[in-house]
């Protein structure tokens, strides 16, 4: 019988560093912690740890920085360039087919937190969710919308399915440009708007007490709501341009 080989170290190191790579633990773009912070987290020497770093780095996995340190590669989450994908930020009922999509997609990592979320998973989701509380009493768009993205992606780290992260992961800018454009039509309904926020709490208290359908449901009606909201205040729109120019018509007419 063949001798089996031992693993070299920097191998097992590598396959550690993939496995949080995969976890959403290094997300990209991220830099990494220092190389000597690194060999005592996985209680190695720095020249095994330094060899691994390579080897990843070969696979296109990492990039290093010349006196910059060591990076998650951009490419691990390509940027949504697409001129379709920009196409459909943009165009307005593409929001509704993204509000859909989110049903799914949100559904499913508020189920599978609920499920396999450990206390570290809750006390980053209900942290995130005390961010969005603070950009929403500061009432700046752009902030609440950053918030939430970070909030959602806690959801998803939560759920522990590497897919669904990463799906997410790549899908930020669309989602933070979706989260930005309905927020700005939402102010035009404060009351809806704290219910709103009011929802987020049932989803995390769902999620945390450990009720998987629960916090489907309660993310599917939170979305639900955000949708009917958003097609009345569309509505009611139409019908003010509408009015506005019979108006603009009938003061034509009179001169």
């Amino acid at each position: 019988m063949q001798k089996i080989q031992n693993k070299k170290l920097s191998d097992i190191i590598v396959e550690r560093l993939e496995a949080m790579l995969l976890e959403g633990q290094f997300l990209a773009g991220q830099k990494l912690p220092p190389e000597r912070q690194l060999a005592e987290q996985f209680n190695v020497s720095r020249p095994s740890l330094r060899e691994a770093i390579q080897k990843l780095e070969a696979k296109g996995l990492l990039l290093r920085k010349q006196g910059g340190g060591t990076w998650v590669s951009d490419k691990l989450a390509p940027k949504v360039t697409d001129p379709l994908m920009q196409l459909i930020a943009t165009y307005p009922e593409s929001q509704f087919d993204l509000l859909e999509f989110r049903h799914a997609l949100e559904g499913m990592a508020a189920y599978y937190a609920a499920l396999r979320g450990d206390e570290g998973d809750f006390m980053a989701l209900n942290q995130a969710l005390t961010r969005t509380e603070v950009a929403y009493k500061e009432d700046c768009v752009e902030q609440q919308a950053e918030s939430l993205v970070e909030f959602y992606l806690c959801m998803a780290k939560g759920s522990h399915n590497v897919v669904l992260l990463h799906i997410m992961g790549n899908l930020l800018d669309v989602l933070k440009d979706n989260i930005e454009g309905n927020l700005a039509l939402l102010r035009k309904r404060p009351e809806a708007y704290r219910q709103i926020h009011q929802q987020r709490k049932q989803i995390v208290a769902a999620i945390v007490s450990g009720n998987p359908e629960l916090a489907r449901q309660a993310s599917n009606e939170h979305l639900a709501f955000i949708e009917k909201t958003l097609l009345e205040i569309n509505s009611e729109d139409s019908q003010m341009q509408r009015a506005l120019r019979r108006i603009e018509v009938g003061s034509e007419h009179s001169h």
